[in-house]
């Protein structure tokens, strides 16, 4: 174990990991790389099976990569079930990670490995975890869902950290954005559930207010289309996926967090990383851990009024903005710190390990 290592709390005895995540593009991935990154800093190994062609492969830290768009009934799928017992068997992991329901299902009835579901949503039933030792969740309603459902396992939560970057604002110059204007921005999959529709209409009715929108859905069509409508064009920047959207939120002056159903709001780390003032609806995630006036400004999900009126709130009174910047820090660097995040999974793995020998 390296000095960085040991300096780091460790890796608690846990060696190898394997990992299996079929998800695509967005805040669930990067969260996915992000933890995987922790795990490698704590000098633990890993090995990856993920959907073929993924734009953030390339992040992974070194470890065997299999590509498969694993589905449930399919020879092929048949064939990396069996390909993944004998893996299992022969590259003897610690810890299996299936990284929501699709990755569940690739866990087998493997007796060495610990193995775990993370869930960064609400499921919908439970029949895929019956391998798993412990379903995991990043917010503590995901926990009550799986109980509700059936599930007489072990559950934990364990929330997400955001990546530790120095935020560097992009010149607005880039997206022909005036210096001096108030830039809005969101950021997430554009999908009727993150609510940019409504973040839209909020900024459409603040004068001379901009916005960016960062990232990119199957919405993009009809979220143009109303900003052509509410007379939008001209101040609305569709940023389109970035690598580090930390660095664009931070060239904004406000964030807005309009989601109908977010299970955690990993847009809202990224916004309290670089700095900037947070207006968020009360979907799952953000009513869980934000504090209306404390670290940001909450309102009922789909009110418009509201909505818009939190923003003008936060553009009017800097000693207010001044306290929920601050107020976010502070949680980003308490609740959400990322080296001890990375010991609460390490310390899940550890006692999962024990009781497996007793």
């Amino acid at each position: 174990m390296t000095d960085q290592t040991q300096a780091r709390g460790g890796n608690m005895g846990i060696r190898r990991i394997l990992h299996f995540h079929f998800g695509k593009d967005g805040g669930a991935e990067r969260f996915f790389v992000n933890l995987a990154q922790g795990f490698a800093a704590r000098g633990i190994e890993q090995s990856y099976v993920i959907r073929p062609r993924r734009i953030w492969r390339d992040e992974l830290p070194p470890g065997r990569v299999i590509e498969h768009n694993y589905r449930r009934v399919s020879l092929f799928s048949k064939l990396l079930e069996w390909r993944m017992t004998r893996y299992v068997a022969d590259w003897q992991p610690d810890v299996v990670m299936g990284w929501m329901p699709r990755g569940a299902r690739l866990i087998g009835l493997w007796e060495r490995p610990f193995k775990l579901v993370r869930l960064g949503d609400f499921p919908v039933h439970v029949r895929h975890f019956r391998n798993c030792d412990v379903v995991l969740g990043n917010v503590p309603g995901i926990a009550r869902r799986v109980e509700d459902l059936g599930w007489t396992g072990r559950t934990a939560t364990i929330t997400n950290f955001a990546r530790e970057v120095t935020p560097a604002p992009v010149d607005r110059a880039r997206f022909d954005t005036p210096d001096d204007a108030l830039l809005i921005a969101g950021a997430g999959r554009f999908v009727p559930r993150k609510g940019m529709d409504l973040l839209v209409r909020a900024v459409a009715g603040i004068p001379g207010a901009w916005l960016w929108l960062i990232g990119d859905g199957k919405e993009r069509p009809a979220l143009e289309a109303l900003v052509r409508e509410l007379g939008m064009a001209d101040r609305t920047r569709f940023i389109g996926w970035v690598e580090e959207p930390v660095h664009y939120i931070a060239a904004a002056d406000l964030f807005g967090m309009p989601s109908r159903h977010e299970p955690l709001g990993n847009a809202v780390l990224d916004a309290w990383r670089a700095g900037v003032p947070v207006v968020s609806t009360r979907s799952e995630g953000p009513d869980w851990y934000m504090e209306h006036e404390g670290d940001g400004l909450l309102v009922d999900i789909d009110d418009l009024d509201a909505f818009r009126a939190g923003l003008q709130r936060l553009a009017a009174d800097p000693a207010l903005a001044d306290r929920v910047r601050a107020g976010g820090a502070a949680k980003l660097q308490g609740m959400f710190a990322p080296d001890a995040i990375i010991d609460q999974y390490l310390e899940l793995f550890a006692d999962g390990l024990k009781r497996a020998r007793t």
